[in-house]
């Protein structure tokens, strides 16, 4: 699914508290890309993401998926796209308590009507914890279920904002390789917001932004693994 970003701007507050936070940024992600997003905090990427992913609406500009302006749909339309679209996976795991593994996961699948969210769990390495609750688990296996819950629904964009920030290193290099992998088996595509540096010699797409702008746009042409790059 092809993306296209037309100078889309974004503002929060009104009149002498008004803050510009996107000033005018454009790109385009193409289908089955890795894209990583990177900046110093207040450098507007994870707003970037918000409206690219349709969580919020950009104050103008076009976000086009293959041809389609996501800007223009009403709220309901909106909220459709993103269940039938795309997944969500942020550095707090958002799960719920009361709910098992098999039950946080089963969650995602059901927004879409997926049946073999099994297979999703299986792939994370949690089977053995379908029926352990998040209080159970430690930090990395919350996060798996996160992202299990996350592809359980088959998106065809998976947007991250920072997945590894809580993790020590040892997990953040399992849980990316987890994410890597099943992007190459379930073909989607990957738009990430990190502030590890190193993290973007996994992707396909860099792109480097400060104070609301795009810097740069630049391209690997070698990803090197989770268990290659620094920490």
């Amino acid at each position: 699914m092809k993306i296209e970003i037309n100078q889309i701007t974004k503002s929060y507050g009104s009149r002498e508290n008004k803050f510009q936070v996107l000033k005018g940024v454009s790109a385009t992600i193409q289908d089955g890309d890795y894209v990583v997003i990177l900046g110093a905090s207040g450098s507007g990427k994870s707003t970037f993401l918000n409206c690219v992913s349709g969580l919020e609406y950009p104050d103008s500009g076009s976000i086009l998926y293959d041809g389609g302006d996501i800007t223009k749909l009403s709220d309901s339309d909106l909220t459709a796209f993103r269940k039938k679209t795309v997944g969500f996976i942020f550095q707090q795991y958002y799960l719920l308590a009361n709910m098992t593994v098999e039950k946080n996961v089963r969650m995602g699948a059901d927004l879409a009507a997926e049946s073999d969210y099994l297979e999703i769990i299986k792939s994370v390495g949690l089977y053995e914890k379908l029926k352990k609750y998040p209080g159970e688990l430690s930090g990395g296996e919350q996060q798996r279920v996160a992202i299990a819950r996350a592809l359980a629904k088959k998106p065809k964009v998976l947007f991250l904002d920072e997945p590894t920030g809580a993790l020590d290193e040892q997990t953040g290099r399992q849980v990316l390789d987890y994410i890597s992998r099943l992007q190459k088996e379930l073909r989607f595509t990957i738009v990430m917001v990190t502030h590890n540096l190193n993290i973007a010699e996994m992707a396909n797409t860099v792109i480097r932004m400060n104070s609301g702008k795009i810097l740069d746009i630049s391209s690997n042409t070698a990803q090197k693994t989770a268990y290659e790059i620094g920490w």
